[in-house]
């Protein structure tokens, strides 16, 4: 007998959002119903592509009546009140980790799931992968034989911590990186070896957070679960992926790469003493080839759809779903019973954190901004605002949080939450303000989507700047709007867009698009607009994995565009942030662009040998066919369109791929001579500040 699935409404829409959607797309026991977030378009964008309904508020979701569970997917703070909102009306609920802020709270949810006879289960994972049930199976089957120890790890590089945004869940308190990543270790733990008691805590690696104090980066935990011994390490530096459980045997060692979806067992074997290291040797080479080959494989036919992660969420949907479609018991794995056991062991490990708190001055005077950052909270925002303040001008900055990391300047900065749409409300933050700079951009995945979130914001705080009579607006274009395919060209100030920008990357075409719309209303309307155009811009606060230089795989990998050998459009962050003062404060310059691009001082390969000559890093760094990678580009692009069905995309060129190796050289004398801009011109100078005093690699 068919049975209908469990109609699910997803509450919050952000980045995850969209891993539990397509996880419950691929279950046949639920199915997605409805999508809640304030943000109505951001819900709208989510429940159209799974034919679900859109709410602006839980209370209207649970009215319409369209849902039996739902997936708390917002962040953490609001887990428990809206646990306990959902349970009331009746409603099955599955949070997201951590599912509270504590045990008592994760305690109060499970009792209201008990008093209304309705199921409550953590989102945890990881414990959904095909390769941990095949650990657990073998470990039950004693293949291991009497376990004595065990290494969990969480290493795995958390950017944020380095170059923002700051202003995220996680960041604001040091508790909140334990919460936010500590249930993958302890989740694990709690199923494998039953209850956990903590031991010893050791943090290290503190990284300063702009106004914030600082934070660990290295949490190392001794724990005990009857008689095994753990080691808890959460490490969040530039590493290598090293997120994995390690269990010790008497008869053998298993490895789960949780990344990568392996297990490999390396055990004793009965062979003579000649032959026994060759076969270990060749059982795990065999191991490794045979999953690595069904990893391959599976990634290939479905497309990407099936990578470790979406398999860990899809595990996780017909793991909570599954049984209760059934009419069976909730797998323990996933029980109310189980979070709160995970989330006592994290308050007892929180209990033992000593870190000091960040002491935050207290404001003395209002600040009197009049200067206005948009995108104030992004790597260059930041750096912008500062300076502004440091030369002596409050600053005014629009963010879509309520938090800015500007806590140890409240004389001078204030942070306003808008909506980037909301073109009323901007112009009413821009009265009194004298130069605004605009550094938002939207991350897109269709040209229709670019319109709305990029193109029409932009355009929309253009005029916001009009009618509030703003003496200065500079925009913040890219370089990479231009065509830099040919090596035998020359990029100045003076060079004009392409016009043709149909089959350029979307990013580059957005931003095109938005300089296009800005300076038509400078010409119809006067607009007092200036646009700066930055380069690869490096220093504190940037992250290490910059896209702008190569393809990345993980921090120690990156596959250049191109040879790597014609020099790069390097910039400092203090001299972009410099240029874009300049092009607020010189006069008869409206309607001109400036391309902030330092002199040709190093090559990708260059910036790559002065990283291992300045802190001893060498990275892997290979060379990158754009030919190829145009062509992979334009295999994958008919994929999509055509088997996947997704509409709005871009048609790859060739010219584009071309144009991120940044073959055309840059001349920027206007710069130089209009703004009285210097960028620095000397290169062990610019290693020092690009490199060796970045902290690139988190310590």
């Amino acid at each position: 007998m068919t049975r209908t699935p469990i109609r699910i409404g997803l509450i919050g829409a952000g980045y995850i959002a969209s891993w539990h959607a397509d996880a419950l797309r691929a279950a046949p026991e639920a199915t997605v119903s409805a999508v809640c977030d304030p943000n109505l378009d951001l819900a709208e964008g989510l429940a159209n592509g799974h034919g679900a309904r859109a709410f602006a508020s839980v209370e209207e979701m649970i009215s319409a009546g369209v849902c039996d569970g739902v997936h708390i997917l917002t962040p953490p703070d609001l887990h428990h009140p809206l646990a306990l909102q959902c349970l009331k009306a009746g409603l099955h609920v599955l949070v997201e980790k951590p599912v509270a802020l504590n045990a008592a709270q994760t305690q109060e949810i499970e009792a209201a799931a008990q008093a209304a006879n309705r199921r409550f289960h953590a989102g945890h994972n990881f414990l959904g992968l095909p390769s941990y049930e095949r650990l657990k199976r073998d470990m039950r089957r004693g293949r291991l034989g009497r376990v004595s120890g065990a290494e969990i790890r969480w290493c795995y590089p958390f950017a944020p911590l380095r170059s923002g945004p700051y202003g995220i869940w996680p960041l604001r308190e040091t508790r909140n990186l334990l919460l936010e990543l500590g249930p993958h270790l302890l989740s694990l733990a709690h199923d494998l070896f039953g209850t956990v008691e903590i031991q010893h805590l050791e943090l290290s690696k503190p990284v300063a957070l702009p106004g914030a104090g600082t934070r660990p980066q290295g949490w190392r935990i001794l724990a005990r679960a009857g008689s095994v011994d753990l080691t808890l390490t959460l490490s969040l530096v530039e590493t290598v992926d090293d997120r994995s459980v390690t269990v010790r045997g008497s008869s053998a060692r298993a490895r789960l790469d949780l990344a990568a979806d392996t297990l490999v067992i390396d055990a004793e074997n009965t062979a003579d003493l000649v032959a026994n290291p060759l076969w270990r040797q060749v059982s795990l080479s065999g191991q490794h080839l045979a999953q690595g080959v069904v990893n391959a494989a599976r990634q290939l036919t479905s497309l990407n759809r099936k990578s470790p992660y979406a398999l860990s969420f899809s595990g996780l949907a017909r793991g909570v779903w599954g049984p209760l479609a059934r009419g069976e018991a909730a797998d323990p794995r996933w029980s109310g019973a189980s979070a709160v056991a995970v989330m006592a062991t994290l308050d007892d490990v929180l209990a033992r954190c000593d870190w000091p708190l960040a002491t935050v001055p207290a404001a003395t005077r209002k600040p009197a901004p009049k200067a206005m950052v948009i995108g104030g909270t992004g790597f260059i925002g930041r750096a912008l605002t500062r300076e502004l303040v440091a030369r002596g001008t409050d600053v005014r900055v629009v963010s879509r949080g309520r938090r800015g990391p500007f806590a140890d300047l409240p004389d001078a900065v204030e942070t306003v939450s808008l909506s980037l749409n909301d073109t009323e409300g901007l112009t009413r933050a821009m009265e009194g303000i004298d130069t605004v700079y605009n550094l938002a951009r939207s991350t897109d995945s269709s040209w229709e989507e670019c319109l709305k979130n990029d193109v029409a914001v932009a355009e929309g705080i253009g005029r916001a700047a009009q009618a509030a009579g703003v003496r200065r607006l500079v925009y913040t274009g890219t370089i990479a709007s231009f065509d830099m395919s040919d090596p035998k060209g020359r990029i100045t100030d003076d060079t004009p867009l392409p016009d043709e920008m149909e089959e350029r990357n979307l990013y580059a075409r957005s931003k095109a698009e938005c300089e296009h719309r800005l300076l038509a209303l400078h010409r119809q309307h006067r607009l007092p607009l200036v646009i700066a155009r930055p380069g690869i811009v490096v220093g504190a606060g940037g992250p290490l994995q910059h896209w702008g230089i190569g393809r990345w795989h993980g921090a120690g990998a990156v596959r250049l565009w191109g040879n790597g050998r014609n020099p790069l459009p390097f910039v400092l962050i203090g001299d972009c942030v410099d240029g874009l003062i300049r092009c607020a404060e010189a006069e008869g310059i409206e309607g001109r662009s400036f391309n902030l691009v330092g002199p040709a001082l190093m090559s990708g390969r260059d910036y790559f040998d002065a990283i291992h000559d300045a802190v001893g890093a060498r990275l892997k760094v290979s060379s990158g066919n754009l030919h190829l990678m145009y062509a992979a580009d334009a295999v994958k692009h008919q994929l999509k369109s055509r088997v996947l069905r997704r509409s709005g995309l871009t048609r790859p060129s060739r010219a584009d791929w071309l144009s991120r190796a940044h073959l055309t050289p840059f001349d920027n004398s206007r710069a130089i001579a209009e703004l009285g801009w210097h960028p620095c011109a000397d290169r062990g100078e610019f290693i020092r500040v690009a490199i060796t005093e970045a902290g690139l690699f988190g310590f």
